[in-house]
């Protein structure tokens, strides 16, 4: 049985974390998040859909950048805003 491969997976590119301590729309405005997400397409570090602010989402449906990965220590997976799903 074959693991389901993401649509979108040709849009990751390799990336460096522009804002790697913190969330590129938060930090400017003082806001706070609960988890960072790393879009892997531009590198934009965003908050996650747990922050108020729910920057990663924001920023995947503005620029249609599908897939992020988590930047939390010990994580390892990614998400793709598009399908709702672990890609």
């Amino acid at each position: 049985m074959s693991a389901r491969v993401d649509r979108h997976v040709d849009w990751i590119r390799t990336v460096v974390p522009r804002t790697p301590f913190g969330c590129e729309e938060c930090l400017p405005i003082g806001t706070r998040w609960v988890h960072l997400r790393l879009c892997l397409t531009c590198g934009h570090v965003g908050c996650c859909d747990s922050s108020a602010m729910r920057h990663a989402r924001e920023h995947a449906g503005e620029l249609g950048h599908p897939i992020v990965s988590s930047m939390e220590r010990g994580e390892d997976w990614r998400w793709c805003y598009v399908d709702e799903a672990f890609a």
